[in-house]
């Protein structure tokens, strides 16, 4: 059996997903306006990231089910870390924390402080449920087994999602988290995830997943590794901006030295 054949999904297999990501734009609409009728903005960026987000991972859902392994790297791209790192920058939380009536905000923040969500938004766990989750798809029978199996394939599909989701949030989403990690460590987090993703995308030709050719494998790998450097590289200007901001500010504390008497700076 070739990848060709056990990368096929039926065409419904993922349309809960496509729901729940329509569900998902009517809600932050309806949210926004709520906020309008108030008197208080929401700016239209963080709208058009969310719905270019929904859109990515929608594309992302009804490419990944496609034919070829090459093709479903695309679509894995697209849900697994464009539409991902789009969504977060939305900053949803932020804008429920605001939208929802006062009972239900100060629930949801509650459900935030949680030790359960506090754990899942410490960058060494979202790494792990992110790209440890591609390797246990793709070093095991897990993707040919979901190509046959349409609940096990929508499960999949939305694990890569909500994880991807997760693990850009935890690292340079806006939202607020129960503890945010330092830079250093969400940079170190980074560049370890993203080698932990490069390495899997070229182990492809070494060892092909199963049922895959060795062409299969190495085109799927290669668009891999190539098409998610770009959003690879987006999240290391987005934790960059943020550390200059961080030094900006630190800079502006700092206490300006005086001349002394003798033209001397005084400490």
């Amino acid at each position: 059996m070739t990848g060709h054949e056990h990368a096929h999904q039926p065409g419904w297999a993922g349309a809960p997903l496509l729901v729940a990501l329509a569900l998902a734009g009517l809600a932050y609409l309806l949210a926004v306006r709520r906020l309008h009728r108030t008197g208080r903005p929401w700016p239209v960026v963080r709208t058009a990231l969310w719905l270019l987000g929904l859109g990515a991972a929608a594309a992302g859902v009804l490419i990944g089910s496609g034919s070829s392994f090459a093709v479903h790297m695309v679509g894995h791209v697209l849900l697994g870390m464009l539409g991902p790192l789009l969504l977060a920058r939305a900053a949803p939380v932020t804008l429920a924390l605001r939208a929802l009536p006062a009972g239900r905000a100060k629930l949801l923040s509650r459900v935030l402080r949680s030790v359960p969500v506090a754990l899942l938004t410490t960058p060494v766990v979202a790494a792990l449920l992110s790209v440890g989750g591609l390797w246990l798809l793709y070093r095991t029978d897990l993707h040919a087994a979901a190509g046959h199996d349409p609940l096990l394939g929508l499960a999949v599909s939305t694990h890569v999602l909500l994880a991807g989701y997760l693990f850009t949030a935890t690292l340079v989403g806006p939202d607020p988290v129960a503890h945010r990690a330092d830079l250093g460590v969400r940079a170190a987090v980074l560049v370890l995830a993203v080698a932990a993703h490069n390495v899997l995308a070229k182990s492809f030709a070494a060892a092909p997943p199963a049922g895959l050719t060795e062409a299969e494998a190495l085109a799927g790998g290669q668009l891999m590794y190539y098409l998610g450097a770009p959003v690879e590289i987006a999240v290391f200007v987005l934790l960059g901006r943020e550390w200059a901001r961080g030094d900006r500010r630190r800079a502006r504390r700092s206490p300006v030295p005086q001349p002394g008497p003798a033209g001397e700076l005084s400490r």
